[in-house]
C-alpha cells in the first residue's frame, strides 16, 4: 500500500489516473462479451451432442440378499459323574473346629491330594482335615482325632485308610498339601500347611517321619499357610518349597472385630481388617536340610504407605511364562492384588503381575482370589490362567499369546464370566473330561456364610460344582456350562466345596475327581463318561540322583517338564506340575484326550534339565513311563 494521501497528488497525475480507468474498463467489457459468446456457442454444440446419443434405459435388478451366516450347531457331550464316596471306602469327615464363634479359619479347609505313595503305580488319595479348637468343650470331651486321612488305592478305585499304619495319625490344624519327592530316593514325600507350625513327612517305603525340625521348613507357629508346592527354582535338580500364607490373625482380634450380618447375626470376618503375611521360600539343600530364601529372592512386598506385608495368599501356581528354562511363580491374593514372580534366573524373582496384567480386574480392583491353574486350553501359543473369586465377581480368565506375558481378561467376553458370577468358588483346574482333546475348566464352589440365604436371597451357603465343557475357541462362548442332565445328579448336589484335585482313581484312562468341604465328607466322583474317545497318559521321571555341584538332569518327579503331542488333529501342550487349584495336588501322570484319533504321530519331552526326548507313532489308549536317561521303558 503507498504512504501518499490524495492532498499529496499532483493535477498532471489525476488526469493520468482517470485515463488508464478508461482503458480498463473498456477491456474489461471487451473480455466478459467474448467468454460469454464462447460459452453460448459450446453450450449449443453440448445439447446437440447429447440429443444425437441413444437414450440409456435404467433396468432394475431383483434385490440380492446375503446369505445366511452358517453357525455349526454344538452338540454338547454327555459326561456323567458317580458318587462313589461311600462305596470306595472314603469315610472321612472334615472337621474345621466350628463351635458358633465363627473364627475365619474355620471357613477355609479343606485340602486333598492324588499322589502315588506306595509307588505301585495307581493314585493313592491323601484328605486333610482341621481339629477343635484347643479351648472347646468339643476339645475338652473328645479324645484328639487324626487330622490326616490316607487311603491306599487297590487299582481298581477302592481304598483302604492306611493313616494309623503310614505314620500319619496326627491332629494339627491342617490346609493344603504338597506332594514333592525332596531327596531324589523315588518315593513321594508330605508337606502339610497349618495354622501353625507346617510338617515335613519324609517317606520311608513303610511310614512316614515327621523331620519339619531337622529340616528346618516348620516355619514360625503363629503363621497360618495356606496352599504350598515344590518346585526346583534355580535349576539344581532338587525340589524347593513355596509356602503361602493368608492373613495376620489371631483368635483375641477375630473376636473383637465382631463381625455381624443385618439382624446381629454373628458373622465370619472380613481379610481387610487382617494385615497380610508373607509367602515363605525354603531353597533345598541337597543334604536333607532347606534354607529360607524368600528376602534374598525378592518375595517380600509390602503395601505402599503402610509398610505391612502385603499377600493374603490362597492359591498357588508356577509356569515358565517367558519360557526361558526357569519357573516363575504365580499367588492369587484375597482382596489384593495378585502377585507373579518373574524368575531372574540368579536365585531372584521380580514381581510384574501389575505390569502384565493380572494384578487386578478390568477396572483396578482387587478380587477376593482363591484357586488357580494355568494351560495352554486353546491347543495353541495362547496360556490362559483361571483364578476362582468371591461371590459377584466371576473367575478370571486371563490369556496371553504365547511368552509375551501380557494379559487380558476374556471371562465376559468368551461367556464364562456371566456363568459364574453367582458362584463363590475355591478350587478350579483344566483338564480334559471327555477326552475329546479339549481342556475343559471345573470350579468346586460354595460360600463362607451359612446364614448367607437370609441377607442374600440369591447366594446360598451350600453351591453346585461347575464343569464348563470346551467347545473350541470358533464359538463366541468358548466355554459351556453342562446341566445335570448331562453330568449326573451325584455331580450337581450342592456342597460347601472348598480344595478340588483329579486323578485316574481306576486306570480306565479318564479323570476322576474329588470335591472337599468344610466341617463335612468329601466327594469322590467317577467319570463314566461313554464318549468312545481315545486317549494317551505319560508318567516322566528321572533316574539319577543329584548333586548341587554337577546338576546333569532334572527332579526325580520331573517337575516343570513341558510334554507336547502331535496328532492328526493338531498339537497339545502340557506341564507337569502338579501344585494346582485350591489347597491341592493333582496326579503326577499327564493325560491327553485324542478324541477319535488312533495314533500320536510324535511326543516331545522337554525336561527341566534342558534335555529334550522325542518319541513316534505310539498308539493310544496306554500309560508311557519315559526316563529322561533310557527314554521309553517296556512295562
Amino acid at each position: 500500500m503507498s504512504d501518499l494521501s490524495p492532498d499529496d497528488l499532483s493535477p498532471e497525475l489525476e488526469i493520468e489516473t482517470e485515463q488508464n480507468d478508461e482503458s480498463i474498463g473498456r477491456a474489461f467489457w471487451y473480455s466478459f462479451s467474448v467468454i460469454l459468446i464462447l460459452a453460448i456457442c459450446g453450450g449449443g454444440i453440448y445439447a446437440w451432442k447429447q440429443m444425437q446419443q441413444p437414450e440409456e434405459i435404467v433396468k432394475e435388478t431383483p434385490l440380492s440378499l446375503p446369505a445366511g451366516r452358517k453357525v455349526e450347531e454344538i452338540t454338547l457331550p454327555q459326561i456323567p459323574f458317580t458318587d462313589i464316596t461311600e462305596q470306595a471306602g472314603i469315610r472321612f469327615v472334615h472337621n474345621n473346629g466350628a463351635a458358633g464363634e465363627k473364627l475365619l479359619p474355620e471357613t477355609m479347609g479343606g485340602g486333598a491330594a492324588f499322589f502315588d505313595y506306595d509307588h505301585d503305580g495307581d493314585q493313592d488319595l491323601l484328605l486333610v482335615g482341621s481339629q477343635n479348637w484347643s479351648w472347646s468343650k468339643a476339645a475338652e470331651q473328645q479324645k484328639s482325632v487324626p487330622s490326616l486321612a490316607l487311603y491306599q488305592n487297590d487299582g481298581s478305585g477302592n481304598f483302604q485308610d492306611v493313616t494309623e499304619n503310614m505314620g500319619l495319625n496326627l491332629s494339627l490344624y491342617g490346609m493344603g498339601v504338597a506332594c514333592g519327592d525332596y531327596d531324589n530316593d523315588g518315593l513321594v514325600d508330605l508337606y502339610i500347611s497349618t495354622l501353625g507350625s507346617n510338617r515335613l513327612l519324609k517317606n520311608e517305603g513303610t511310614r512316614f517321619q515327621d523331620v519339619t525340625v531337622q529340616a528346618g521348613v516348620g516355619g514360625p507357629d503363629h503363621l497360618w499357610s495356606t496352599s504350598c508346592g515344590w518346585f526346583d527354582y534355580d535349576r539344581d535338580g532338587d525340589l524347593d518349597l513355596l509356602v503361602c500364607n493368608y492373613v495376620d490373625w489371631t483368635p483375641a482380634y477375630d473376636r473383637a472385630q465382631n463381625f455381624t450380618l443385618r439382624g446381629g447375626i454373628r458373622a465370619y470376618g472380613r481379610p481387610q481388617n487382617f494385615n497380610g503375611v508373607n509367602p515363605l521360600l525354603y531353597q533345598n539343600q541337597g543334604n536333607g536340610t532347606f534354607t529360607d530364601m524368600t528376602e534374598q529372592a525378592g518375595l517380600k512386598v509390602f503395601s505402599p504407605g503402610t509398610g505391612v506385608p502385603l499377600a493374603k495368599s490362597l492359591g498357588l501356581n508356577f509356569y515358565d511364562f517367558d519360557e526361558d528354562g526357569y519357573l516363575d511363580i504365580f499367588i492369587t491374593n484375597d482382596t489384593v492384588q495378585n502377585l507373579l514372580f518373574r524368575n531372574q534366573q540368579d536365585g531372584t524373582f521380580s514381581e510384574t503381575a501389575a505390569l502384565s496384567g493380572v494384578a487386578f480386574d478390568m477396572d483396578g480392583n482387587a478380587r477376593g482370589a482363591m484357586g488357580i491353574d494355568i494351560a495352554n486350553f486353546r491347543n495353541d501359543d495362547t496360556l490362559g490362567i483361571a483364578i476362582g473369586n468371591f461371590a459377584n465377581e466371576m473367575t478370571a480368565l486371563y490369556t496371553s499369546p504365547g511368552k509375551e506375558m501380557q494379559f487380558i481378561d476374556e471371562a465376559i467376553s468368551n461367556g464364562l464370566g456371566p456363568q459364574t458370577r453367582q458362584a463363590l468358588t475355591f478350587g478350579v483346574f483344566f483338564f480334559d473330561a471327555d477326552l475329546d482333546g479339549r481342556l475343559d475348566l471345573f470350579s468346586a464352589n460354595g460360600h463362607l456364610e451359612e446364614d448367607i440365604n437370609i441377607v442374600q436371597e440369591r447366594q446360598h451357603y451350600k453351591q453346585s460344582p461347575q464343569l464348563f465343557w470346551n467347545c473350541g475357541p470358533q464359538y463366541a462362548t468358548e466355554f459351556v456350562p453342562l446341566e445335570e442332565s448331562l453330568v449326573g445328579k451325584d455331580f450337581v448336589e450342592p456342597l460347601v466345596g472348598r480344595g478340588a484335585t483329579f486323578g485316574d482313581i481306576d486306570d480306565d484312562g479318564d479323570l476322576d475327581l474329588i470335591i472337599m468341604t468344610t466341617g463335612n465328607k468329601p466327594r469322590l466322583l467317577r467319570n463314566d463318561q461313554q464318549t468312545g474317545n481315545h486317549w494317551v497318559r505319560f508318567h516322566l521321571f528321572s533316574e539319577e540322583t543329584q548333586k548341587k555341584e554337577n546338576p546333569a538332569a532334572s527332579p526325580r518327579d520331573a517337575l516343570g517338564a513341558h510334554i507336547q503331542i502331535k496328532t492328526a488333529t493338531g498339537i497339545q501342550n502340557r506341564m507337569v506340575m502338579p501344585t494346582r487349584s485350591y489347597l491341592a495336588q493333582t496326579e503326577l501322570p499327564v493325560t491327553f484326550g485324542l478324541g477319535k484319533t488312533e495314533e500320536i504321530q510324535s511326543v516331545s519331552i522337554k525336561w527341566p534339565s534342558g534335555k529334550e526326548t522325542s518319541l513316534k507313532n505310539l498308539k493310544p489308549d496306554q500309560l508311557y513311563q519315559i526316563s529322561e536317561q533310557s527314554g521309553l521303558v517296556e512295562k
